[in-house]
C-alpha cells in the first residue's frame, strides 16, 4: 500500500507532465441567462449616459443557445433626441459587453423604445407665462 487514497492514482494519471489538468478535464463554467441579461441592461445604461430621473432604467431579456445570445432591450428616452442614433449606440454597446464579459457571441440586439419623455429646452420658462 502506498498511502494514497483509493482512486488518487487515477487523478494523477490525467495530469500532464507539468502537473496541470488538461483543459478538457477541468470542467465548465455556466453563466446563467439572468446574468447575461444583467450585463446587457448595464451596457444599455452605459450607452445612454445620464437620463432624467423620471426615465425608467432599461430592462432586458435574453435567449442563450449554443454559445450565442439574442438580446431584447426595452428603454425609455428623453426627447427630443436622435432616437435612431441612441438605439444604435445601445445595440453596439450591448453586443460588445456581452461578448466581452459573458463570452457569448451576440447574434441580435432588438431595441424597443417604450416611451419618450419630453424634456423642456434648457432655459425654458417653467409654468404659466403671460
Amino acid at each position: 500500500m502506498t498511502g494514497e487514497p483509493s482512486g488518487a492514482g487515477d487523478a494523477g494519471s490525467a495530469r500532464s507532465a507539468g502537473g496541470v489538468v488538461p483543459p478538457a478535464e477541468r470542467g465548465a463554467t455556466r453563466i446563467a441567462d439572468r446574468v447575461v441579461a444583467g450585463i446587457a441592461a448595464q451596457a444599455a445604461r452605459e450607452a445612454l449616459g445620464h437620463l432624467p430621473p423620471d426615465v425608467a432604467r432599461p430592462h432586458t431579456g435574453v435567449e442563450v443557445r449554443h454559445g450565442t445570445a439574442r438580446v431584447r432591450v426595452v428603454l425609455e428616452l428623453d426627447y427630443p433626441c436622435d432616437v435612431g442614433g441612441r438605439c444604435a449606440a445601445v445595440r453596439r454597446r450591448v453586443a460588445e459587453r456581452v461578448e466581452e464579459l459573458a463570452g457569448r457571441r451576440v447574434t441580435e440586439v432588438a431595441v424597443r423604445v417604450e416611451r419618450l419623455h419630453l424634456v423642456p429646452p434648457h432655459g425654458a420658462a417653467q409654468g404659466r407665462t403671460r
